[in-house]
């Protein structure tokens, strides 16, 4: 049988006049050309745009924006002298209102589109105070040669980095420790880990802060092989230490050839092996690879949502999976609820730990496993189950979990409408009360969503 011949109206290189009519779930700008959809990466709705066709595909195409004809008023100037080359802001160019408005609606969509739920008309937002200064980590990757590092994150769609002395959105304290460890890998000539040849010392850098606090903690993750002596000692000299408030230096070591950031072996360099974060009255032992979350203060009103949703738990079990460095148990823990954590990752749950004893927390307790092999053995009712997975969302036995074990109501914390959605579908015999979309990523387009949802 003769292949079907698609009728694609455009083909590549092909030059068009396009009008930017949405945003697609990425981001990006979406125009349509004969029926045709073409993704164009930094366009926003009510743009007129020149395009050049680059890729084209059965379903879609993508366009380089050549000349922007006519601007949209939604468009502002971003503050960022590298917003165009890298990939970690898509929004400074978008004002704010908008930037809420696509996270709406991205949920809307992934809730009717993949789970076929009705979703309410107006689902509500929680804004950021500010869109800008308030990311309390840094990750950063590293390349360059023989002094000459190139300390950054990635630019979009590429594996170089987009080089610049500050980041809009990092907390400045963040920046300022950057560009100081800069100078001196400047200064040693220290050699930077090289992803083709498997040379090199340094492969990246990530930078912790507390603005509650003043605490910074940094990791120097590397290659096999240790810093130099002079290097060392400027390092730590101990003035500059206690103006940018770091509190420790860790050498992380990770041989894996892989997009994982941290390896398995921390060799404290300097100070201690974390510092010290505080949200409301509770103070947090967080490790340099524990997870939390990125807007402290977004955090704040995130926890304060969740710990309206479990008034009603009084002295029944709540239980917190994916519970990370036990920021969402600690919070409810404070309130008096009776909380149980869960999370694989071993140093978080000791974090967590730690943070309960310092805070007097007698009603909170942490296992260390999956949500599977540690709710099954309790043998006490689930007034509600917290889950904040990963992007990748629940597994099959975590929901499975969930569903044998009844509780009255599920809390689900999300960063991915998609999984998301996915997700709700196979929670049946439960439905949604509530939707809230937390903005925790300003500039992004990445989407916080917090849902409550109760047994019938």
């Amino acid at each position: 049988m003769a292949k079907l011949k698609l009728n694609i109206p455009v083909k590549r290189g092909d030059r068009l006049e396009l009008d930017v009519e949405t945003l697609a779930s990425s981001g990006d700008g979406l125009c349509r050309h004969e029926g045709y959809t073409l993704f164009t990466p930094g366009g926003v709705p009510g743009d007129k745009v020149l395009g050049k066709v680059i890729k084209i595909t059965p379903r879609f195409g993508v366009v380089d924006v050549l000349k922007r004809i006519e601007l949209s008023k939604d468009r502002i100037d971003p503050p960022c002298p590298v917003f165009f080359k890298c990939g970690g802001c898509k929004f400074q160019d978008l004002n704010y209102e908008k930037q809420l408005q696509f996270k709406v609606q991205v949920v809307k969509d992934s809730l009717q589109r993949i789970a076929g739920l009705d979703t309410p008309e107006n689902i509500k937002t929680i804004p950021a105070d500010s869109g800008y200064e308030y990311r309390n980590k840094g990750s950063f990757a590293i390349q360059g040669k023989g002094g000459k590092p190139a300390i950054g994150f990635y630019a979009e769609g590429s594996h170089n980095i987009a080089d610049s002395t500050t980041c809009d959105i990092l907390l400045p304290a963040i920046n300022d420790t950057k560009e100081w460890i800069r100078q001196l890998l400047i200064k040693h000539d220290i050699s930077i880990y090289n992803e083709s040849n498997y040379r090199g010392l340094l492969r990246g850098l990530i930078i912790r802060h507390s603005t509650s606090t003043g605490e910074t903690l940094v990791g120097l993750v590397t290659y096999k092989g240790r810093f130099p002596r002079g290097f060392l000692t400027d390092l730590t000299q101990e003035k500059v230490l206690k103006q940018l408030g770091i509190v420790g230096m860790i050498q992380n070591t990770n041989l894996k050839n892989t997009n994982v950031i941290l390896g398995n072996e921390n060799r404290v360099l300097w100070g201690k092996n974390h510092f010290t974060e505080k949200l409301g009255e509770l103070t947090f032992h967080l490790s340099l690879g524990s997870f939390f979350q990125i807007h402290s203060k977004q955090a704040e009103k995130l926890y304060s949502l969740i710990s309206q949703w479990t008034e009603k738990a009084e002295d029944q079990t709540i239980i917190d999976a994916y519970s990370g460095s036990g920021g969402i148990a600690l919070w409810l823990a404070k309130q008096g609820r009776n909380v149980i954590g869960i999370e694989k990752y071993e140093p978080a749950m000791e974090d967590a730990k730690l943070s309960a004893e310092n805070n007097g927390l007698s009603n909170c307790q942490f296992l260390t496993g999956t949500v599977e092999e540690h709710a099954i053995t309790l043998d006490k009712p689930i007034h509600t189950f917290i889950v904040d997975p990963p992007r990748k969302g629940c597994s099959e036995a975590v929901i499975q979990t969930l569903l044998k074990s009844k509780p009255k109501q599920i809390v689900y914390i999300s960063c991915n409408p998609s999984t998301l959605a996915r997700d709700l579908e196979r929670l049946e015999g439960y439905k949604i009360e509530e939707i809230r979309v937390i903005d925790m990523f300003p500039q992004t387009q990445h989407i916080e969503t917090a849902i409550l949802a109760t047994r019938l």
